[in-house]
């Protein structure tokens, strides 16, 4: 049966997240949470992708007309046709395809395939209201759907299939406010390279990964991300959980002075980086519910103080109710939308003023 493709250029296809749009046919998804929709008249729905596995099972997340469901796959590094949706009413539908999972994967979207009469219909207006969270593994929701493991260590072998970014408390907490997010979440991230657990043999850290749209060396190398394409109002710093494991093969300890010195100064510039990039923005400091040494809830404590004391007027620090105390394995969904009410609330308590 004849269909209808339509590029990934196409004006009728609504992005969310940062993407690397360098072929505009072409675009790579890497990043979790990331967003593709489009609204149209037909009967079904096809993505067309090129998969680029690392680890884990493959399932990307779909919204038909706001339901959530998941698409499986195992298709590895050729282009293929994916179907999403099929079997529908003819009237208006609203499909979106989103990143479930990390860099586990990452994949070439050039576009979708539908009836070969389908009418595409003009995306939704975006909103004018943008976060940006940097963090690790909980930011991007990892094993968040292993709902019979609450308050528990993570089950064995997951392979990601309860990994999903949608529900991670920061993806929450945007479609809370009505805001778009730029989910710069990476499992294992700590903020030095050679620390924390993502990436291996050498671990990259978010000081190498914060300004990149790509960062794959084995495979596509790095790519740097444009700034001007992206300016959000609130910038979520969510990192330190990993921060505790392998400095040059001793794991770091955030008590020691000189360490926690080191620490802080290179969070520090990560953050002068961005905040020259968004002046206005409002910074929030946190780590999660996830159990830590609460040494590191004070580090950055003192982060704030110290670009408090530089004039930076805009950076707090949020401690979550149960920071640190909540569970020793990935918060699961009762858990998210616990962080998700409490942040929620207390970038609402900022005034819608921060949104202009």
């Amino acid at each position: 049966m004849e269909k209808r493709f339509i590029p990934a250029s196409d004006r009728a296809i609504r992005y969310m997240g940062r993407i690397d749009r360098t072929l505009p046919d072409a675009p790579k998804i890497v990043f979790a949470g990331t967003m593709i929709t489009l609204r149209f008249v037909g009967t079904e729905l096809s993505a067309v992708i090129c998969n680029h596995k690392f680890y884990n099972k493959m399932e990307l997340g779909l919204l038909v007309d706001g339901k959530e469901e998941k698409v499986c796959f195992d298709t590895d590094r050729e282009r293929f046709s994916l179907p999403l949706v099929s079997g529908l009413e003819r009237r208006e539908h609203e499909i979106t395809l989103f990143k479930r999972q990390d860099a586990t994967h990452y994949f070439d979207f050039f576009g979708f395939e539908t009836d070969a009469d389908a009418e595409l219909l003009p995306p939704r207006p975006r909103s004018d209201r943008r976060i940006e969270c940097y963090g690790d593994s909980v930011s991007a929701g990892a094993v968040c759907e292993a709902v019979d493991y609450v308050a528990s260590n993570d089950p064995d072998n997951t392979d990601g299939v309860y990994d999903n970014a949608y529900h991670s408390y920061s993806m929450i907490t945007a479609r809370n406010l009505g805001a778009e997010i730029h989910n710069i979440a990476q499992g294992g991230i700590a903020i030095f390279d050679r620390t924390g657990y993502y990436h291996s043999p050498e671990t990259i850290g978010m000081e190498t990964a914060y300004d990149k749209v790509i960062y794959f060396p084995e495979e596509c190398g790095y790519s740097d991300w444009d700034f001007s394409l992206y300016t959000p109002q609130v910038v979520i710093l969510a990192v330190g959980q990993n921060d505790q494991h392998r400095e040059q093969g001793d794991d770091p300890d955030i008590t020691d002075p000189d360490y926690r010195r080191k620490w802080k100064d290179r969070y520090e510039e990560i953050i002068r980086s961005l905040r020259s990039h968004y002046p206005k923005a409002q910074f929030i400091m946190l780590l999660t519910v996830l159990m830590h040494d609460p040494s590191w809830d004070r580090a950055l404590d003192e982060i704030v103080s110290e670009l408090t004391a530089e004039g930076d007027g805009k950076i707090s620090h949020l401690t979550f109710t149960r920071c640190g105390k909540a569970t020793p394995g990935h918060p699961r969904l009762p858990e998210q939308y616990e962080m998700a009410s409490e942040l929620t609330a207390y970038i609402s308590r900022l005034g819608d003023s921060l949104w202009e």
